[in-house]
């Protein structure tokens, strides 16, 4: 069996669709801060335990209850923007979170972890494609939080010996295929349901925040990945980790930038709408290029992505959007 913290949420969803795909057995564990219950009762339907990765006496109580085999860990925050105004929060569940967890995996000689980090770590990179030997100079506590787990990992592999797989993704977008899963943030910080958002006419307007970055149109580049192509690499770093493979940090990433206006322009494309876009100025903590070279993943993990248009990504998170937050009416098809 295998447990998945932050398994309601957006990555953590698509991780336990893909892992009952292959036949795993899975179990939840989400506090709901930004997990979905009907989520988890109505698509995925396994069994879900609502609680806080830092309650010691749930987790001792999860790991002698059931027959856990290894731990996938996405039960983190995540927004650059809120960790500058509240580190305390980041530090406390990202990194203490964290280490309750792995400690509550030692005790009960659970040894293998695959972990959900971030290109966040590499802050203002010096070389792009940003490759897995960039210096790590986290920009934000969001970025340094994840840090801070990543050298946790290096010394329980040192000390107790557990085996952990370590993913840098970048801009995780889209949604399932199907439209049955996407994502869905209350406030939403990411730029492309905002923007997606803004076409059904839930959001006012779009904001760009910094005109006069060093890129060619001055908005921030990105490294965009489908969350199917992210979920897939994370089941075979599953599987690589239980076949014996040494403990590995992978970047995630198409190796392909684009910048806020030209995501912007192809959503307007893709929905055939018109969005209102404010220019604003710059937030700290955002770096002006991300893009990843994943030649390391391909090569020892054998991933190749699926989904790596853009205009796909935009359009399965369209399909998602509509079916998730427009209201039907009518004679209207869910």
């Amino acid at each position: 069996m295998i447990l998945v913290t932050g398994g309601a949420g957006y990555i953590g969803s698509h991780v336990v669709q893909e892992l009952l795909k292959s036949g795993y057995e899975v179990l939840i564990l989400d506090n709901l801060v930004c997990g979905h219950r009907d989520i988890v009762e109505t698509v995925l339907k396994v069994p879900l335990i609502v609680g806080d990765i830092q309650d010691r006496a749930l987790l001792r109580e999860i790991f002698t209850t059931y027959p856990i085999t290894a731990v996938m860990h996405f039960a983190a925050y995540a927004y650059v923007g809120e960790s500058i105004q509240n580190p305390a929060k980041y530090y406390r569940n990202n990194v203490n979170g964290t280490l309750t967890l792995l400690e509550s995996m030692v005790e009960a000689s659970v040894n293998y972890f695959v972990f959900s980090s971030t290109c966040a770590t590499y802050g203002i990179p010096q070389t792009i494609p940003v490759t897995e030997k960039e210096l790590q100079r986290p920009i934000n506590p969001y970025g340094a939080s994840k840090l801070m787990a990543e050298q946790i990992l290096r010394d329980f592999n040192r000390v107790y010996g557990l085996k952990s797989v370590c993913f840098r993704f970048f801009n995780a977008a889209g949604a399932s295929v199907d439209g049955q899963l996407g994502e869905d943030h209350q406030p939403e910080p990411h730029l492309l349901p905002l923007v997606l958002l803004a076409a059904l006419g839930q959001k006012d307007s779009v904001s760009i925040f910094g005109t006069d970055y060093p890129t060619p149109d001055g908005t921030c580049i990105r490294d965009y990945i489908h969350v199917l192509d992210l979920a897939q690499a994370h089941l075979l770093g599953l599987q690589y980790s239980l076949n014996g493979g040494e403990n590995e940090t992978f970047n995630l990433g198409n190796g392909n930038g684009f910048s806020i206006r030209q995501v912007i322009e192809m959503a307007q494309e893709v929905t055939e709408t018109t969005i209102k876009v404010l220019e604003k100025e710059r937030r700290l903590g955002d770096p002006p290029i991300l893009v990843s070279s994943s030649e390391k993943a391909r090569k020892i993990l054998g991933w190749q992505p699926q989904y790596s248009d853009l205009k796909m990504m935009l359009s399965h998170a369209w399909q998602w959007h509509q079916r998730r937050h427009q209201p039907f009416t009518a004679g209207s098809t869910p």
